[in-house]
């Protein structure tokens, strides 16, 4: 019997740290004066945070939208470093300019300036959401509301994917594009099908962020976040659902492991390390 029971409880014991693998511990959060932060960005060259301001309603065109800039010590640098957006959200780094996407058109930042030099408008366009661009520049960005992936290279539009559920959060990761869509972490293969890596989150999944391996961050807009493992399991790290404190698109420092929250209508970023 005595066998038995160190037998159950190593199991149980096995069990319990199986299912804490990982967690976010937390190391600090701004202060309020963010307007509506929908994402962040980890410049790890210049030691800075961007975070979008949508100022307003999420897709509402009022030009009110800002991005902003935070140190990594969580101390707000400016909050309207850039102006001259409506509702910007998902943001890529390429050299000195940071894509941003806006509703129906993505805006590039000149970073050392400080300046916004271009918009690309993309026709047809009603949600552009998150953004990512690969080595050679090329930018990939989500367009929630008609449910398509858009291609831009220098300068020049193209529809890449469509016929999807909701697609958000993109990520290109070793030369290979990465989506979320309602709920599911995808594989963008060569010939444009798509390879289901996860499913079962919650239907809002928003930022995408590799970790190492196979393993990913996902967040969902509702409140949660999950690490994501190269078999399909997850583990939920965070869930902010009852202090009704979203988590939209998430930044991650793979160095230091610091994962960036924006929390929306809470007008704050809070940074996590991942354990």
């Amino acid at each position: 019997m005595k066998k038995h029971l160190i037998t159950a409880a190593f199991i149980l014991t096995t069990t319990l740290v199986n299912a804490q693998e990982h967690q976010l511990v937390k190391k600090w959060e701004t202060d309020t004066l963010l307007k509506v932060p929908e994402s962040a960005l980890y410049d790890a060259e210049n030691k800075i945070i961007y975070v979008t301001n949508i100022d307003g309603q999420p897709w509402e065109k009022d030009n009110k939208g800002s991005v902003g800039k935070v140190g990594l010590d969580g101390k707000i640098i400016t909050v309207d470093w850039v102006t001259g957006f409506n509702a910007p959200k998902g943001m890529g780094l390429y050299k000195n300019n940071l894509y941003v996407a806006d509703v129906d058109k993505v805006g590039v930042i000149d970073i050392k300036k400080g300046q916004l030099i271009q918009t690309i408008p993309v026709t047809g366009a009603e949600g552009l959401n998150d953004l990512t661009v690969d080595k050679k520049g090329v930018v990939y960005v989500s367009d929630s509301k008609t449910k398509k992936i858009h291609r831009i290279e220098n300068g020049q539009v193209s529809t890449w994917l469509e016929n999807l559920k909701g697609p958000n959060g993109v990520l290109i990761h070793d030369d290979n594009l990465y989506i979320l869509d309602a709920g599911g972490l995808y594989k963008v293969e060569k010939d444009k099908t798509l390879t289901k890596l996860a499913d079962g989150m919650e239907a809002s999944t928003d930022g995408l962020e590799h970790v190492t391996g196979k393993d990913y961050l996902v967040s969902c807009w509702i409140g949660t976040v999950y690490y994501v493992k190269g078999d399909g399991t997850k583990q939920l790290l965070l869930d902010t659902r009852e202090q009704k404190s979203n988590t939209a698109d998430i930044g991650y420092d793979p160095k230091n492991r610091i994962v960036y929250v924006p929390t929306f209508f809470k007008n704050k970023i809070v940074a996590y390390e991942l354990k």
